[in-house]
């Protein structure tokens, strides 16, 4: 007897200091991480605030919408929408970028970054695009509207909910979006087309789970990111900076939106939007992979184009900022001018 209680005082102690030994070296590991992100030129400027003229919107459920305007009142506008998890700032590469000949209006989707929270549905977003329009894009004036993941599934609901203000829109841009079986068709978790009920049971747990990443771990919780989020050839700066958008999300928004994601089917309001639609996707994307970007341009009554761009994963805006901006600014200009002068 002991023997044994000798043995699992030493097993005790061994699990003790292997977990402190290891604790010890994730911290060493973070802090070298931080250091030489700080002497990155790319990851201080994705990190540097750009300060827009602020504006609130009030949705229809009353839910107060902040947002802001870059740029000179008199250019072209451009909407832009990010996805489930981030926030306006998601947005930095196109707003230093295109504010410089666009009036560019980004904003915080419901229960991200300053906006307030409320219901948690398809409506709701579609709704929120409907006062932002209303509160940021003066009327008479059609502007492109560009989303990003769940952003550009606001605006695929938008022009359901609302399809008599599909006029306002001058074209819209689609980047890294689904309308559907999103879970069913995630290559986050690999598994044989056989086992895809399996899937089905363990997607919406995953999509609602908020993780827990304390500081002293993110060098493993970046890498999480990087799996999930974006591709191969994502520079560590773009990771880290995804990384602090993401788990920058409240729990609650997590979870809210999660459980709208893992249930989505926006199939029959994909005729609605009645305006010349580009669609963009990485080959390399897990959460949405290009099938999606394939079916939802086959579906769209105006398609004007589909960019799937080779190693990229879901975080186009960022990871491919120069080829997104680029598709941006030429679909402005193709669509803009017409948008002036038919308004």
């Amino acid at each position: 007897m002991p023997m044994n209680r000798s043995r699992a005082a030493i097993l005790l102690g061994i699990t003790v200091l292997g977990g402190a030994a290891g604790a010890a070296a994730l911290a060493r590991m973070a802090s070298a991480e931080r250091r030489r992100l700080r002497d990155d030129p790319e990851y201080l400027e994705l990190s540097r605030r750009v300060a827009g003229r602020p504006v609130i919107a009030v949705s229809g459920d009353g839910t107060r919408l902040h947002a802001e305007v870059f740029g000179a009142d008199s250019s072209p506008t451009l909407v832009l929408l990010h996805g489930w998890t981030e926030a306006l700032r998601f947005w930095h590469p196109q707003i230093v970028d295109l504010a410089r000949d666009h009036r560019v209006v980004a904003v915080d989707l419901r229960g991200h970054g300053g906006s307030g929270s409320g219901e948690f549905s398809t409506d709701a977003l579609a709704d929120d695009l409907s006062a932002v329009l209303a509160a940021c894009v003066p009327a008479g004036e059609k502007a492109v509207l560009a989303g990003h993941s769940m952003g550009a599934m606001a605006i695929v609901a938008w022009a359901q909910r609302h399809p008599e203000e599909v006029g306002r829109a001058a074209g819209a841009v689609l980047i890294s979006t689904g309308i559907g079986d999103l879970v069913a068709e995630s290559e986050l978790i690999p598994l044989p087309p056989a086992l895809i009920r399996a899937r089905r049971l363990i997607g919406p747990a995953m999509l609602t789970t908020a993780p827990v990443a304390p500081g002293w771990l993110a060098p493993v919780s970046r890498r999480a990111v990087r799996y999930v989020t974006l591709g191969p050839e994502a520079t560590p700066a773009q990771v880290a900076f995804c990384h602090d958008v993401v788990l920058s999300c409240r729990r609650d928004t997590w979870a809210g939106w999660g459980a709208v994601l893992a249930r989505l089917d926006l199939t029959e309001a994909v005729p609605s939007l009645r305006t010349p639609t580009l669609v963009m996707a990485g080959d390399r994307d897990r959460l949405t992979p290009p099938s999606h970007a394939r079916r939802l341009h086959r579906a769209l009554p105006q398609p004007a184009g589909l960019v799937v761009l080779e190693g990229a994963g879901h975080m186009l805006p960022v990871e491919r900022a120069d080829a997104v901006n680029t598709r941006l600014r030429e679909f402005v200009a193709a669509h803009a001018g017409v948008a002036a002068a038919t308004g």
